[in-house]
């Protein structure tokens, strides 16, 4: 019986060189080498670790041999990864994202205060997985008697950009003007009021630092 054309094809999908090209996206050589390198780890000690030879984790390292599953789950045991990390492509998973000014909105950090303190306008609100989170801020004059203070988890950086603003962290009094910039771990109290009558701007980023 003849062979169909579909069937005659079949073994040049599964050519060696095929396969390569179809995993290469995966970079899986690489992530193999940078995983070890991240717990300076030796290839003997990772051969202790898994059972496999020296001569063959180098070559998995170096992308002259195609790890099969057993393998990688070897590997991602001591780790402490799971297979999927092998198999996302790297391609996609490059976070860029642009906001433009038109798209940006200003909200009230607290539309129960009386005056409102500030109004901010998040700048990256299009990213996705954001590791910070930035925004644009805008300090209004406040009473001092009229202000509250807050605190949040991690740090937090501020570059003034117009005004002159007066912050508090803490026990601690500062005043900022155009071109001045302060980090601090704002999990102590902070608040903030422009020291003109009119509103004063800055750049503030603040991240949630690892646990």
């Amino acid at each position: 019986m003849a062979k169909s054309k579909k069937s005659a094809q079949l073994p040049e999908t599964t050519d060696p060189a095929v396969v390569q090209e179809s995993i290469r996206p995966y970079a899986i050589a690489d992530k193999l080498r940078t995983l070890r390198l991240r717990r300076s780890m030796g290839l003997k000690q990772l051969g202790q670790h898994t059972g496999l030879s020296i001569a063959m984790l180098s070559r998995l390292e170096n992308g002259r041999l195609t790890p099969t599953l057993p393998t990688l789950v070897r590997i991602a045991l001591v780790f402490n990864v799971g297979l999927d990390y092998f198999f996302t492509d790297p391609r996609k998973r490059y976070v860029v994202a642009i906001t433009r000014r038109a798209e940006r909105k200003i909200f009230p950090a607290d539309q129960d205060s009386s005056p409102v303190p500030w109004h901010f306008e998040t700048l990256d609100f299009r990213a996705n997985e954001r590791k910070l989170n930035s925004y644009l801020g805008h300090f209004h004059p406040c009473p001092v008697e009229k202000l509250t203070a807050h605190a949040h988890p991690g740090i937090e950086f501020l570059y003034l950009i117009k005004g002159q603003l007066e912050i508090r962290v803490g026990t601690d009094t500062f005043c900022l003007n155009p071109g001045d910039a302060i980090y601090f771990d704002s999990i102590q109290r902070h608040s903030y009021r422009s020291l003109k009558k009119s509103a004063c701007t800055a750049l503030v980023v603040t991240t949630r630092l690892s646990p």
